[in-house]
């Protein structure tokens, strides 16, 4: 896969972002293609694949699609993959800087089409997310990465890749930690469960410290919003970036399935008129059921008035429609499950729990 020339799309960095790692300026960038690829127009989608399990010894890449790096994210995310059994392997560009992207769009398409040519990588595991990831969509080659399935691993920014890789490659991947993510035991063991020893059939677990957050902090405290099951593939993830992408080729499509639904740093009016976006699309009352994660750090701060964030999600999720749930746990949480888009899962909103039917690797 030949790295395309083509130019990112820039944008201010935030006064309050990261230091960035060190970097040489990339050089002079072609003119983007006049047309970028779009979705091909086909009636009868083909079945999605599943990757390979992942064993230890296996090769991870670890790649940058959307915010610079920090040398600590590098350095956690390098001993996670060792931590896990596996041997990482750094993307070329990895600590590129252009504004606060982790490089050029050209850089960090050609890192993705890099790890997944290796024949040695195995999978590939985003080390944080941020921004920018959508940008890398229309240039990517999906024939390439269907002609040898691998694992995509990561959560929020990389919900872009996530959908992009089952609507064109038609690939399951999975919405798990980031690799510079603080790897407990409870999410060690989530995605060995899934990635390494796949044991469907049985509900995913929730982890002590989930329920004792939960004591405490209603944002933790899993409810049912309307009661009710359903079984559908898994798909979506982070709010902001699922409501940014609608009417794209790149979209959710979430008719008959489960829609995961998570979010960080929104207050909530943010995630009223997200959600309701969703909405008005039709996706949430196409969906077969809502499953939230975590909307951490979505309340409104003391003394500001308006909605709390348990009434916008209860009148949204309702309005679908469809059994919905609010609390498992996944989103910008401590202990993660790994989830397995594109494979089938049952939904019991009444004990709120989600149970893997279909073991997401070969």
């Amino acid at each position: 896969m030949a790295a395309l020339a083509l130019t990112g799309c820039a944008a201010p960095p935030r006064a309050d972002g990261p230091a960035a790692v060190p970097a040489t300026p990339p050089p002079p960038l072609a003119e983007p293609p006049a047309a970028p690829c779009a979705p091909p127009a086909s009636p009868e989608p083909a079945p999605l694949l599943r990757p390979p399990r992942l064993r230890p010894g296996d090769v991870v890449g670890l790649f940058a699609s959307a915010s610079r790096m920090q040398e600590s994210w590098i350095a956690t995310a390098l001993a996670n993959a060792r931590a896990l059994g596996l041997q990482p392997r750094l993307a070329p560009n990895v600590r590129a800087v252009h504004g606060h992207y982790a490089g050029t769009v050209q850089q960090r398409v050609a890192d993705l089409h890099a790890l997944w040519a290796d024949p040695q990588v195995r999978a590939l595991w985003s080390i944080r997310g941020g921004a920018g990831s959508a940008q890398l969509l229309p240039y990517l080659d999906y024939d390439a990465m269907r002609a040898d399935p691998k694992a995509v691993l990561g959560f929020s920014d990389v919900t872009a890749l996530h959908l992009a890789l089952q609507r064109r490659a038609r690939l399951v991947s999975f919405h798990t930690l980031a690799g510079s993510s603080e790897l407990t035991a409870f999410s060690a063991q989530a995605l060995r469960a899934v990635l390494m020893e796949p044991s469907p059939g049985q509900p995913l677990p929730t982890s002590p410290e989930h329920l004792r957050r939960a004591a405490a902090d209603t944002a933790y405290r899993a409810r049912s919003v309307r009661g009710g099951s359903a079984e559908g593939v898994l798909v979506g993830g982070n709010l902001s970036v699922l409501s940014a992408l609608v009417g794209t080729p790149f979209g959710v499509q979430s008719q008959g399935a489960l829609l995961l639904l998570e979010d960080v740093g929104e207050l909530p009016y943010r995630i009223d008129r997200m959600l309701t976006q969703l909405e008005l699309a039709g996706l949430l009352r196409d969906a077969a059921a809502l499953v939230g994660g975590i909307f951490r750090d979505c309340e409104n701060p003391p003394g500001q008035g308006g909605m709390a964030l348990a009434q916008v999600i209860d009148e949204r999720f309702r309005a679908g429609g469809v059994p919905a749930v609010y609390g498992l746990g996944f989103g910008h949480v401590r202990d993660q499950l790994t989830l397995p888009l594109g494979v089938r899962a049952r939904l019991d909103a009444d004990a709120r729990t989600l149970t893997l039917l279909d073991a997401a690797v070969q």
